[in-house]
C-alpha cells in the first residue's frame, strides 16, 4: 500500500467507496493530489478511508469531486445533536460555527425551533468531540437518539412548569415595585402617601430588596448564559438582557446607597426598569415555549399512532405483547376497532382499513388477503391476521417520522442572508447602545448621564436576535408537521422553497398520470350479442392468456361477476390473436387483421374504431361463432384525479408537461383528455433526464413528478422531485417530496402548501427585520430632536417579547392550511380554490 508523508496544513479525513486495491489506492490519492490547496494525501484501502493535508480555504467539494471523477465515492454521514441552552439566532450562529471547526466535519446546521443540530460528516469524527466543541461554546448537547420523543417532550413541559414559576415569581415581586415608582408619578395621592408613610429612602431600600431578588431569583438564567457567552467575545440575547438589566440596576443601587457618587440632579433609581425588563421577557419566553411546543405536534402526533401492543400468535395462541417485541415473521391479529402493530401482509380475514393518518386519504382502504397493512393504520371493521414484513425502524411510520424530521431541522436557502446578519447583529447592536450612550451623555439635555442610561439601557432591550432566528424554522416545522398530516413527505425541507419557485411541472404517465394497469375500457356489441355474454365468453378465452391485455378483461368479467367457462383448443396466433371453444361456441378474439382472415367485415365498428384511436387506444374485436360480435379496447385508463389535478396547476399558473415512452399518437390523445400543455413521448427508459433538461428551456424550473424506477434519474435531475408513495422505493429514494397515496392531487395540494409556507417566512423575516429596524433607532434617541419621542426601557422589553410571539403565532398559522383548501383546487380549479391555496 502506498503512503505519503501528510506535512502540515488541515487534516481532513474522508471516507472513500469503492476501492478494492493497491491501483484504486493510487488513483485516488493522484486525484486528490491534484486538487489545488492539497499539500499530501494518504489513502488507506483497510479502512477506506483518505488523510489529505490540506490548505483551509479548499471547500470539501472540490475533494469530493476529484474522488468521484477518479471513480470512486466519497461517503457522508449524519449525525442529529439536541442542543441546550440556545436562546436566540446568535446562538444558532455560534453552535453551527464551533460544529464545523471539528475537523472531519462538512457541515453543520442548527434549528432553533427544533433546538436540533445536523452535523454531516466524512470519516469517523467522535460523538464526544462534538459534544465537547458545543459545550465549550457554553451549551449542553447530547445525541439526538438518546433520548426519545416522550423524554423530549416531558423536557419541554418540565421547562414550561420552571418558566411559568419564575413569571409569576418576578410578576408577584414586580408588581409593588411598579405600584411604589411609576405609581406616584401616574396616580394623584400616591407620592404624597409613599412619603408619609415609608419616606423616600425607605421605598427605594424596598424597591432594591425586591428587584434584586427578581434580578437574581428568576432573572439569574440571563446573567449566568449572557457574562460568559460576553467574555468568549460571542455576546447574545441573553447578554443584552444582562447588560441592560445589570446597568439600571447598578446605576439605582449607586443611587440608592452612594448618591455623592453620582453628579448632582442625576440622582434617580430605575429598579422597576429592571425588574419589568426581567418579568415582560419571561413572559415572553413563556409564551415562547408554549408555541413551540405546538410547533412540533405533528411529530408527537405521529408518535402516538403506533399502538403499544399487539396481539402475536405464540406458542399456539395470541398473546398482548409490547410491540418492540414483534419480529418479522410473526402472525398478529386485528380485532374491529384496533390499529395495526406494524408493516405486514394479510394471511387471513378482510376488513377495511382507515389509512388516513398515513396517506391523507379519508375513505378506508379494503384489505382481502395478500393486502399490505401499514403499522398505525387504524381496522374499522371486520378481524384479520397479518404476518409482519416490517417492524421497528423499518416501518413506513418509522420512516416518516425520520424524513419529517429531516425536513423540520432543514434550513432553507432564504435563510442564508438571515445567518449572515445575525452573526454580527448583537455586536452591532451592543456597539450602537455604547453610541447611544456617549452621544447622549456628551450632547444630550440635563440630566445627561439620566438620558444615556435610559436610551441605552432601551437599545440593548429592544433589540430581537431571536425573532429573525425563530422566522424560518417555526414556519418549516409547522409546515412539513402539516404536510405529513396530508400524505405530503417533504424527505428535503429545501423543497419547501424549491417548489414554491416551480414554472413547469412534468408528470411521467404510466402510474402518475394513468393507473399504471391495463383496464377494460370500452366493449361495444354487434346486433343480436349481449354486453354480458360476450363479455364472459371472451374472458373464458383470455383466463388461458397471460397477456397483460387478456388479464384486464378477465378481471373486468370478474369484477362483473360473470361466471366464466371453461376454454377448450386454446390456440394463440402471434400479431393476429387468440381463439378456443367454450362451451361449445367458437370464440375468437385479436385484431382486424385476424377479422379479415376470417372473412368478417370490421367496417360496421369504423366511427367506433375511429374514435377509439383518437383516444390512443388500440381496437380489438371479437367473434363468435364465426360472426362479428364486439369491439374491445383495453387501456391504461387516467386515474380519476388526474385530470382535475391538471386543472388545478393550470390554476396556479403552472405549465403542465408530460413525458412518456409511448408513441407520439397515444401520448397526444392522452395529453387531450388531461388538459395537459407539453407532451415528450417515445422517450428511452435513459432518456428521461435530457427531456427534464429540454423543458428548463428559458430559465423554466421543473418539478418532475414519477413512481418507476427509471423515474430515479430524472427525479433527481429536476428542481425538485415527486415521488408517488405507490411506486418504487428506488423512485423515493431520488426524490425530495414523497405523496403517501398515489393520488395526483396531492401535488396541487404540495405547491399550494409550499407557497403559503414561503408567503409565510417572507411575512416573519420582513416582521423580525422591519422591527428592529424601526426600534433600535427609536431607543436610541434618533427621533428626539425632531418629535421628543423616546421608547421607555419597560416598553422597550414588552415589544421585544411580543416580537418573537408574533412570529410564532403567524407560523401557527400554518397549522390551519388543511386538505379542503388544497383539494377546492383540484375539485375545479376554481377561483376560490386558488384563493384558498394561496392564502
Amino acid at each position: 500500500m502506498k503512503q505519503k508523508t501528510v506535512h502540515e496544513g488541515e487534516a481532513r479525513t474522508l471516507r472513500v467507496a469503492g476501492m478494492s486495491c493497491a491501483s484504486c489506492v493510487a488513483h485516488v490519492e493522484r486525484a486528490l493530489g491534484k486538487v489545488e490547496g492539497v499539500r499530501s494525501a494518504s489513502v488507506n484501502l483497510a479502512t477506506e478511508t483518505a488523510t489529505v493535508s490540506v490548505a483551509p480555504e479548499v471547500p470539501f467539494e472540490a475533494l469530493a469531486e476529484a474522488v468521484r471523477k477518479a471513480g470512486y465515492e466519497v461517503q457522508r454521514d449524519q449525525v442529529a445533536l439536541d442542543i441546550e441552552g440556545m436562546s436566540c439566532a446568535a446562538c444558532v450562529g455560534r453552535v453551527e460555527k464551533v460544529l464545523k471547526r471539528v475537523p472531519g466535519v462538512l457541515d453543520a446546521s442548527v434549528n432553533l425551533a427544533a433546538r436540533r443540530a445536523r452535523v454531516e460528516t466524512s470519516g469517523a469524527v467522535p460523538l464526544a468531540a462534538l459534544v465537547e466543541a458545543v459545550g465549550k461554546a457554553g451549551f449542553g448537547a447530547r445525541a439526538a437518539g438518546e433520548v426519545g420523543e416522550a423524554a423530549r417532550a416531558a423536557t419541554a413541559a418540565a421547562e414550561e412548569r420552571s418558566l411559568r414559576h419564575a413569571v409569576w415569581f418576578a410578576a408577584a415581586l414586580t408588581a409593588p415595585v411598579v405600584a411604589l415608582e411609576m405609581g406616584s408619578h401616574f396616580i394623584p395621592g400616591v407620592h404624597d402617601w409613599v412619603m408619609m408613610t415609608l419616606g423616600q429612602r425607605e421605598s427605594w431600600w424596598l424597591q432594591f430588596l425586591l428587584t434584586t431578588l427578581v434580578l437574581f431569583g428568576p432573572g439569574l438564567r440571563f446573567f449566568r448564559k449572557g457574562l460568559p457567552a460576553l467574555a468568549r467575545g460571542a455576546p447574545d440575547m441573553n447578554a443584552l438582557v444582562a447588560i441592560g438589566t445589570g446597568a439600571a440596576w447598578l446605576y439605582s443601587v449607586v443611587a440608592t446607597f452612594a448618591p455623592g457618587l453620582l453628579p448632582a440632579g442625576t440622582v434617580h433609581v430605575y429598579y422597576e426598569a429592571a425588574a419589568v425588563i426581567v418579568t415582560l421577557i419571561l413572559v415572553g419566553r413563556l409564551l415562547e415555549a408554549r408555541a413551540r411546543g405546538r410547533t412540533s405536534e405533528a411529530i408527537q402526533r405521529l408518535m402516538r399512532i403506533q399502538p403499544r401492543t399487539a396481539r402475536v400468535w405464540r406458542d399456539g395462541e395470541f398473546r398482548e405483547l409490547p410491540v418492540e417485541e414483534v419480529v418479522v415473521g410473526d402472525v398478529i391479529q386485528v380485532r374491529p376497532g384496533e390499529k395495526v402493530a406494524v408493516d405486514g401482509e394479510v394471511v387471513e380475514g378482510a376488513s377495511f382499513v382507515d389509512e388516513s393518518m398515513i396517506t391523507g386519504e379519508p375513505v378506508p382502504a379494503e384489505k382481502t388477503l395478500g393486502s399490505a397493512v401499514v403499522g398505525g393504520t387504524l381496522n374499522t371493521r371486520g378481524a384479520f391476521s397479518f404476518r409482519a414484513t416490517k417492524v421497528g425502524a423499518d416501518t413506513v411510520l418509522a420512516q416518516i417520522i425520520r424524513m419529517v424530521e429531516t425536513a423540520q431541522g432543514a434550513k432553507l436557502p432564504i435563510q442564508a442572508l438571515v445567518d449572515k446578519v445575525t452573526m454580527v447583529f448583537v455586536p452591532i447592536v451592543m456597539a450602537v447602545a455604547v453610541l447611544t450612550f456617549g452621544v447622549w451623555f456628551a450632547f444630550g439635555p440635563e440630566p445627561a448621564l439620566t438620558f444615556a442610561l435610559v436610551n441605552a439601557v432601551a437599545v440593548l432591550i429592544v433589540a430581537c436576535p431571536c425573532a429573525m432566528g425563530l422566522a424560518t424554522p417555526t414556519s418549516i416545522m409547522v409546515a412539513t408537521g402539516r404536510a405529513a398530516a396530508m400524505g405530503v413527505l417533504f424527505r428535503q425541507g429545501e423543497a419547501l422553497q424549491r417548489l414554491r419557485d416551480a414554472d413547469v411541472v412534468a408528470l411521467d404517465k404510466t402510474g402518475t398520470l394513468t393507473v399504471g394497469r391495463p383496464e377494460l375500457t370500452d366493449l361495444i356489441t354487434a346486433e343480436g350479442f349481449a354486453r354480458d355474454e360476450v363479455l364472459a365468453l371472451v374472458a373464458a378465452v383470455e383466463s388461458r392468456s397471460e397477456h397483460p391485455i387478456g388479464q384486464a378483461i378477465v378481471a373486468a368479467a370478474r369484477a362483473a361477476g360473470l361466471a366464466l367457462g371453461e376454454a377448450q383448443g386454446f390456440e394463440a396466433t402471434a400479431g393476429h390473436g387468440v381463439r378456443a371453444q367454450v362451451a361449445g361456441r367458437r370464440v375468437e378474439i385479436g385484431a382486424d387483421r385476424l377479422m379479415t382472415r376470417l372473412g368478417l367485415d370490421v367496417g360496421v365498428f369504423a366511427a367506433q374504431a375511429e374514435q377509439l384511436g383518437d383516444e390512443g387506444k388500440s381496437p380489438l374485436y371479437a367473434a363468435i361463432d364465426g360472426r362479428l360480435a364486439a369491439i374491445i379496447a383495453v387501456a391504461d385508463p387516467l386515474k380519476p384525479t388526474s385530470v382535475a389535478a391538471v386543472r388545478a396547476l393550470h390554476a396556479m399558473g403552472l405549465r403542465v408537461a408530460m413525458v412518456t415512452g409511448d408513441n407520439a399518437r397515444t401520448a397526444h390523445a392522452i395529453a387531450r383528455q388531461a388538459g395537459i400543455d407539453e407532451v415528450v413521448a417515445e422517450v428511452l427508459p435513459d432518456g428521461k433526464v435530457e427531456a427534464v433538461k429540454g423543458l428548463r428551456r428559458d430559465g423554466r424550473r421543473v418539478a418532475f413528478v414519477g413512481d418507476g424506477i427509471n423515474d430515479a434519474p430524472a427525479l433527481a435531475e429536476s428542481e425538485v422531485g415527486i415521488a408517488i408513495g405507490t411506486g418504487t422505493d428506488v423512485a423515493i429514494e431520488s426524490a425530495d417530496v414523497v405523496l403517501m397515496s398515489g393520488d395526483l392531487a396531492g401535488v396541487p395540494r404540495a405547491i399550494a402548501l409550499s407557497r403559503a409556507t414561503m408567503r409565510n417566512i417572507v411575512q416573519n423575516l420582513f416582521w423580525a427585520f422591519a422591527y428592529n429596524t424601526a426600534l433600535i433607532p427609536l431607543a436610541a434617541g434618533v427621533f428626539w430632536p425632531a418629535t421628543g419621542l423616546l421608547l421607555s426601557p419597560i416598553f422597550a422589553a414588552a415589544a421585544m417579547s411580543l416580537s418573537s410571539v408574533f412570529v410564532l403565532g403567524n407560523a401557527l398559522r400554518l397549522r390551519r392550511f388543511g386538505v379542503a383548501a388544497a383539494d377546492a383546487a383540484v375539485d375545479g380549479g376554481a377561483p376560490a380554490s386558488i384563493r384558498a391555496a394561496r392564502a
